[in-house]
C-alpha cells in the first residue's frame, strides 16, 4: 500500500487535538458576537454594553473548569487566549480561530454573508504562542451570489496556503444559513434542503486546493424535523416530519463517503440533548468525533456574574455534559484511520531521509 506522506508540524498538530485513540472531543468557547447577546440577555444590557472584560472572565472560568475534559479547546485571540492562557492544561490540544465574527451582509438581498479575517491576527501568530491548529468559520451557500461564493472561498484558500506555510493543521468550519425567500432559521422548508447543502459544501471543500486538514460540519439535518423527534422532544415545539432517523443515518453516510479529510460534528447552538443525539448518529456514521461549545457550557450563562455559582454548575453539570458525550462518542472513526490516511502504519513523514532537516 502506498504510503500517505504528511508533514511535522500536521502529523504533531493531528496528535494533539485528538485523544488516545485518535478521536476528537474538542470543546469551543471562541465564539463573540453571539455570547455578546447572551451575557447581554442575562446583565439585562444592549449587546454593545456587554465589555471586554466580562467576554474574557466569562471564557476564562470555562476554560478552567473544563478544558480538561476535552482533547483539545477552541478559543479566540482576542478575549479567550490572552486571558486563560494559565489554565490551558498539559495533554490538552489548542486551536486558534482566525475569522472576524459575524460577517458583512451582501448579495441582492442583503441576507448573504461575506466572512473576513481577524485584524492584525495571522496564522504566522497562531503558531508563534504554540497553538496546535487554526480554525476557520465560513458560512456558506453554494447557492448564492457567485461574488459572495468566490470572496467565501479565496479565504479559504488563503489559510489553506498560510496553514501549509507555518505547517499547522487547518480546521474548516462550516455553517449555512437562509436567504432566499422562502427560508427562515427554523421552517421546514430551509429544514428539507439541509441535507443537500451541507453534503455539497463538504464534497467541495474535501478538494486539495483548499489544504483542508479537518471539517467541522453541521448536523446534516434537523432533528426537530426527524418523525422520532417532531412532537417537541427537544423544545416543545411540534413540526412537521420532514425524514426519518434512517434517512438521516445515510445523510451522515454520505458526508462521510463525501469527506476527502476526517471529519467533526458542531453543536451550532442546540442543546445538550439533541447534541447527544447529533454525537451519536454522526459518529457511529463515520465522523471522527466532535467541536461543540454551547451546547456543552450554556447552562452557566444563567449564573453570570456570580462565578462562583457559574464554577458549581460547570464542575457539575458541564462535567456531566461530557461524559454523556463520551459515552454516545465510541463508535468515532480515528482520525488516521480515514481514508484520507489509510491507517496510522500507513502516514509517513514528508520529504523524509537523510535530508530531511535541510528541506523542512
Amino acid at each position: 500500500m502506498e504510503k500517505v506522506s504528511i508533514s511535522a508540524g500536521k502529523i504533531r498538530g493531528l496528535k494533539a487535538l485528538a485523544d488516545e485513540n485518535g478521536r476528537f472531543k474538542m470543546m469551543a468557547i471562541d465564539q463573540r458576537g453571539s455570547l455578546k447577546r447572551m451575557l447581554a440577555e442575562v446583565l439585562s444590557k444592549e449587546a454593545d454594553e456587554v465589555k471586554y472584560e466580562d467576554l474574557a472572565e466569562f471564557k476564562r472560568i470555562i476554560i478552567k473548569v473544563l478544558s480538561p475534559y476535552s482533547s483539545a479547546t477552541l478559543v479566540d485571540p482576542v478575549y479567550g487566549y490572552p486571558n486563560a492562557i494559565k489554565y490551558f492544561t498539559k495533554g490538552t490540544g489548542l486551536l486558534l480561530c482566525s475569522e472576524e465574527t459575524g460577517g458583512e451582509k451582501a448579495g441582492k438581498s442583503g441576507k448573504e454573508i461575506k466572512s473576513s479575517l481577524i485584524s492584525d491576527w495571522t496564522v504566522e501568530k497562531t503558531k508563534r504562542v504554540g497553538a496546535n491548529a487554526v480554525k476557520l468559520l465560513i458560512y456558506y451557500r453554494g447557492d448564492a451570489s457567485p461574488d459572495v461564493v468566490n470572496h467565501q472561498k479565496d479565504i479559504i484558500r488563503q489559510v489553506g496556503r498560510d496553514c501549509q506555510q507555518y505547517d499547522l493543521p487547518f480546521v474548516l468550519e462550516l455553517v449555512n444559513y437562509p436567504f432566499l425567500p422562502d427560508e427562515e432559521k427554523d421552517n421546514a422548508t430551509f429544514a428539507r434542503r439541509k441535507p443537500k447543502i451541507v453534503k455539497d459544501y463538504v464534497e467541495e471543500f474535501s478538494r486539495s486546493e483548499y489544504g483542508v486538514d479537518i471539517l467541522k460540519v453541521e448536523f446534516p439535518a434537523n432533528l426537530k424535523f426527524a418523525k422520532e423527534y417532531c412532537q417537541g422532544e427537544f423544545d416543545g415545539v411540534k413540526r412537521e416530519a420532514l425524514y426519518d432517523l434512517s434517512e438521516i443515518k445515510d445523510f451522515c453516510r454520505e458526508v462521510t463517503a463525501l469527506a476527502g479529510v476526517p471529519w467533526v460534528i458542531l453543536s451550532a447552538g442546540v442543546d445538550i440533548d439533541e447534541f447527544v443525539e447529533n454525537v451519536r448518529i454522526a459518529t457511529e456514521s463515520g465522523a471522527s468525533g466532535f467541536l461543540g461549545g454551547r451546547a456543552i457550557w450554556q447552562g452557566c450563562a444563567q449564573y453570570y456574574p456570580d462565578k462562583e455559582a457559574m464554577e458549581e454548575w460547570l464542575s457539575t453539570s458541564g462535567i456531566n455534559n461530557f461524559k454523556r458525550l463520551y459515552q454516545v462518542f465510541q463508535a468515532a472513526t480515528p482520525y488516521f484511520e480515514h481514508k484520507r490516511f489509510k491507517g496510522y502504519p500507513e502516514i509517513c513523514l514528508e520529504k523524509k531521509g537523510a535530508d530531511w532537516y535541510r528541506q523542512y
